[in-house]
This record gives structure tokens, sequence and C-alpha cells, in this order.
């Protein structure tokens, strides 16, 4: 991601003459950054999870000069693509080892409290130099958080990605006959994936029968009717019938209500029936099991 100091410090009204005070200031608070940043992680251990993140001292401590750096640059450098591609990293960091979102905010509110704290006991409290301070932090909060979440986003749909890849098998479960159940939700990037599996499954079996069972399918809207209706002729013009089962009471109120056509679809209630169905337009018979 391209990030740039002049918009920042545009979204967050931060001026030169607010980075002026801080870098003012950084000298006498710089010196005390160890002991702050030392009591933030006394602090910390409160936390239940805070062993899963930090675990041995010597780790601790490595954090610990990192914390230490990073606040020496929030006081003394210039906000520049530099500076912000520092913060970008951080929350790069984050997203890495998953360290929760809380407790990352509760740090910030605590050394929030720290360093509002020492500015009073160094009486550098002015209103102007507490108001700089607060936006540059909303600044770095929001690139962190920012950069955390966009990076778990990417993570999530890598895995919802792989989840659709295995949750997708088409089956062979007999001559001519294929069966697609489907689980989870359909969207329309899913349900083309649905239909390139299935047309290209029809053509390297040669089908004449194509269930799709959508018993698992926890909604059904106008968009997933619509999806499901298109899947059918495609598979009619390639020489395959479809037939769609597992449409609960609910489901099939909710298709009539939305009024979806559906007279040229084949439907069963049941996988069984399906089966039944799929056997006599093959013209096999279905082998019934004994009791």
């Amino acid at each position: 991601m391209s990030l740039s100091s002049t918009n920042f410090k545009n979204r967050f009204f931060i001026q030169e003459e607010q980075l002026s005070l801080l870098q003012t200031a950084a000298p006498t608070i710089v010196k005390e950054l160890p002991c702050i940043i030392n009591q933030l992680y006394i602090d910390m251990q409160q936390f239940t999870h805070f062993g899963d993140y930090f675990h041995s001292e010597d780790y601790i401590q490595k954090v610990k000069e990192l914390q230490i750096e990073h606040w020496r640059a929030f006081w003394e450098d210039d906000l520049d693509d530099a500076y912000l591609n520092k913060r970008e990293r951080i929350g790069q960091v984050h997203a890495r080892i998953g360290l929760p979102l809380d407790m990352y905010y509760d740090a910030v509110m605590m050394l929030n409290k720290a360093f509002e704290e020492e500015l009073v006991k160094l009486g550098l409290d002015t209103a102007a130099l507490l108001s700089a301070f607060h936006r540059r932090v909303s600044l770095d909060v929001y690139i962190v958080v920012d950069t955390y979440n966009r990076i778990m986003k990417e993570r999530l749909e890598e895995q919802n990605e792989a989840l659709r890849e295995m949750s997708t098998p088409v089956a062979q479960i007999a001559e001519h006959i294929l069966l697609l159940p489907l689980v989870g939700i359909i969207d329309s990037k899913r349900a083309q994936e649905l239909m390139g599996n299935m047309l290209g499954r029809i053509g390297e079996t040669g089908a004449q029968v194509f269930i799709l069972d959508i018993s698992g399918i926890a909604v059904v809207d106008t968009a997933v009717a619509n999806h499901l209706i298109k899947m059918t002729k495609a598979s009619r013009l390639m020489g395959c019938d479809c037939i769609i089962s597992g449409i609960s009471p609910a489901v099939a109120q909710t298709i009539v209500e939305l009024g979806v056509q559906i007279d040229e679809i084949i439907t069963e209630g049941t996988m069984r029936a399906a089966l039944n169905e799929a056997y006599k337009l093959t013209g096999l018979e279905l082998r019934q099991t004994k009791k």
C-alpha cells in the first residue's frame, strides 16, 4: 500500500507547528521512555493471553527496545512517507503474530495515560501539545489497524477460497449421474466457479443427469435462485438434465414469494427422491435397500 504523508497530515489536521511542538518536547520525554515502556509491560501482564505473545524475558526485552525506538521516532521524526511505512510494518507484524486488536488498543490507552501524566509532571501539558500528541497517536493507530485489518481480510479471503474449492466436489455416483451438494453461501463468484466445475464434469463424463442438492445452503434469495436456474439451463444446453434436491418447505415458500419462474426445473424434496428421478431419466434401476 502506498502511503502519502501529505494526505495523512490533511486527514488528521496535523500542521507543521504541531510537529515542531512534539519535537521540542522530545529531548525531555525520550529520556523517560525506558521507564514508561517498562511500566507498560508490567501492566500488560494482567492480560490472560499475554504469555501467548510475549513468551520469554529475552523476547520481552527485545520488544521493549523496539517500543522505545518506536516512540522515539514518534516524538523526534518528521511525519514523512518513511515514517508512515514504519507504522505500516507494525500492522503487518501484529497481523503475522495474530495479536488481538483489543490488546493493542489497551496498550495504546495505557501509553496515552502514561505520556499525559509525564507531560503534567514535566510541566509540558499545554493544550497545543496535547492536541498535537493525540492527533499523531490517532494517525499511528489508524495506519496500524488499517494494515492489520487489510491483511486479515486477505487471509480470510484466501481461507474462504480454499474452503470453496473443498466444498464444491462434483461426484459421479452412477453411470451418467453426477451429484454436487452445495453448502454455505452462494455469491456471484462462487456461482461462476460452480457452473464451471459443473459443465466441465458434464463434458468429461458425458453425464445425462446432474443433481444439485441445496439442503446445505443457508439462505436462498433472488440472486441464489437465479444462479440455480442459470446452472440448470446451462446443463440442459449440454444435453444433461438437472435436478435440484433438498428443497425445504421454507425454501420452497421463499422461492414462490420471490416470484422465481421454475416451471422448467426438475425439483425434488429429498436426495432419495432425486436419485429415483435420475435413475428413471437414465433408464437405470435404483437398488432398494433391504430392511
